[in-house]
C-alpha cells in the first residue's frame, strides 16, 4: 500500500486543475522547488498515480448531445476469463472507436457493471444499448451473457445541470481539512 504525503496530494491537485503549467510554475504554486516537482512527477508516473495528462473539452461542441450511463448485469467469470474478456473487449474497441468514457465493474442497484459514454443523438443511443443487450459480437458472447441493462440520459444541452465533467473539484477536495488523513493507493 502506497500512501501518499501532503506534498504528493498538492501537486496531484494542481496538475488536476491545470496539467498544462510547467514544472516550473508548479513548484511556484506549491512552493518548492522546480526540480523537486520534476523528481516528485517521475515517481508519480513510476508508481501509476499518475496516469494521463489530458484536458475535459465540452462535449456539447464536439457535436455530442447525451451522455448516457447504462448500467446491465451479465453472469460472473471465473478469473481466467477475464484477461481474455478485456483482451476481446479492447480490440473491439479499437475496431469501432465507440466514445466511452468509462467501463467498469462494480456493484450497486443490482447490476455489475457501468458503462459511461456519449452520443450524438438518441437512436445512436439506442442502437448502442440494443447491442450490448444482444451481446452482437460473436467474441464477446462466449464471455458475457447479459441480463439486463438499463440507462439513464443526460441532455448535454441542457442549462440546468449542478456540476459538468471536471477535475477541479475533486482537486479541491484533495486539499480540504475532511482529507487529513491520507488516501490509500493500492
Amino acid at each position: 500500500m502506497i500512501t501518499l504525503k501532503e506534498l504528493e496530494l498538492k501537486l496531484i491537485s494542481e496538475l488536476m486543475k491545470n496539467s498544462r503549467r510547467s514544472d516550473r510554475e508548479l513548484a511556484k504554486a506549491i512552493g518548492v522547488s522546480q526540480p523537486t516537482i520534476s523528481r516528485l512527477i517521475k515517481k508519480l508516473e513510476n508508481q501509476g498515480i499518475i496516469k494521463e495528462y489530458t484536458m475535459i473539452p465540452d462535449f456539447s461542441k464536439l457535436g455530442f448531445s447525451m451522455l448516457s450511463l447504462i448500467m446491465l448485469k451479465t453472469s460472473p467469470l471465473p478469473d481466467e476469463q477475464i484477461q481474455e474478456l478485456q483482451t476481446a473487449a479492447h480490440e473491439i474497441d479499437n475496431q469501432e472507436r465507440r466514445p466511452y468514457l468509462m467501463i467498469m465493474n462494480g456493484i450497486g442497484l443490482g447490476k455489475n457493471v457501468a458503462i459511461l459514454t456519449f452520443h450524438k443523438n438518441y437512436g445512436e443511443y439506442a442502437a448502442h444499448v440494443n447491442s450490448i443487450k444482444d451481446a452482437a459480437h460473436s467474441r464477446m458472447k462466449a464471455f458475457l451473457d447479459v441480463e439486463g441493462a438499463e440507462g439513464f440520459i443526460a441532455d448535454l444541452n441542457f442549462a440546468g445541470h449542478y456540476q459538468p465533467i471536471t477535475f477541479s473539484k475533486m482537486a479541491a477536495n484533495l486539499q480540504t481539512k475532511e482529507n487529513e488523513s491520507e488516501p490509500a493507493i493500492y
